[in-house]
């Protein structure tokens, strides 16, 4: 059940990044997750645009804008080579939402939390990884 929330100033995205990010960097996730194409884990894979009032993200040198990609996936979801291109693939993302170039790429930041076994709820439940593990290869054999 990966989340994934991108934080920006306001007005740095552009009008069609602003309305494609969101689905687009939740499929990013689903795709190093390993997770099925299917609308189930879809529906699952929560993604939240934060955007922050005029004035509120700045650095001690300038206000160029920055963005802040944060991700929660069950602990063990990602192996280093899978966060390795999460983390690639968000900035590109990122950056093309917001119309800059990959040399700009040092202004997006991507963080990993990796939720803890038996930390993670839904449905009234708690969530472990080897369930999601177990519903994935279900999804995938009736595909």
């Amino acid at each position: 059940m990966p989340m994934i929330r991108l934080t920006v100033p306001p007005g740095s995205l552009t009008e069609e990044g602003r309305s494609t990010v969101q689905r687009d960097l939740a499929a990013v996730l689903l795709r190093w997750e390993g997770a099925p194409g299917t609308a189930f884990f879809r529906a699952q894979a929560w993604s939240c645009l934060v955007e922050l009032p005029e004035g509120a993200l700045t650095t001690a040198e300038d206000e160029a804008p920055r963005f802040l990609v944060e991700v929660t996936v069950p602990q063990g979801a990602l192996s280093e080579r899978r966060k390795a291109g999460l983390v690639e693939e968000a900035t590109k993302t990122v950056l093309g939402a917001a119309g800059l170039p990959s040399e700009e790429a040092l202004r997006v930041w991507v963080l990993v939390h990796e939720q803890a076994d038996g930390t993670w709820g839904a449905g009234g439940s708690v969530i472990r990884y080897a369930d999601l593990v177990a519903l994935a290869k279900g999804q995938r054999a009736d595909a």
